[in-house]
């Protein structure tokens, strides 16, 4: 029986398995309804060096709505000024088996425009 759950993990297993292999630092990003995060985590996958979601502070007053596309803009933004201060340039995108589309392509552009390579 078709999953689409099961499905969207099977995908994000594979890519994770990649990014593993390249012993890179990913930036890992994650979508519910009304809410969407980002973390920055280690070659290891045991330690997160930065993250940013639609439940910080900062960004709820100047967010009105955590599930649209302008949230997870200035998500973006914020995850890669963060990752900056941290320093962290170059990063492998971790999508976790969703599509490249809406929320998660708005947060992606964001943060390439605020200076993080992928």
């Amino acid at each position: 029986m078709y999953n689409r759950k099961e499905a969207r993990l099977r995908r994000a297993r594979k890519t994770r398995a990649k990014i593993a292999e390249l012993k890179a630092v990913r930036l890992c990003v994650n979508r519910s309804n009304c809410h969407i995060y980002a973390q920055i985590i280690s070659p290891c996958g045991g330690k997160v060096l930065a993250s940013a979601s639609t439940l910080d502070k900062d960004v709820r007053t100047s967010v009105p709505n955590g599930g649209n596309k302008a949230a997870a803009t200035t998500v973006g933004k914020l995850i890669a000024e963060r990752a900056r201060a941290a320093g962290i340039e170059q990063v492998a995108f971790d999508r976790s088996g969703l599509q490249y589309h809406g929320r998660v392509q708005a947060l992606a552009e964001a943060a390439r425009e605020a200076g993080l390579k992928f």
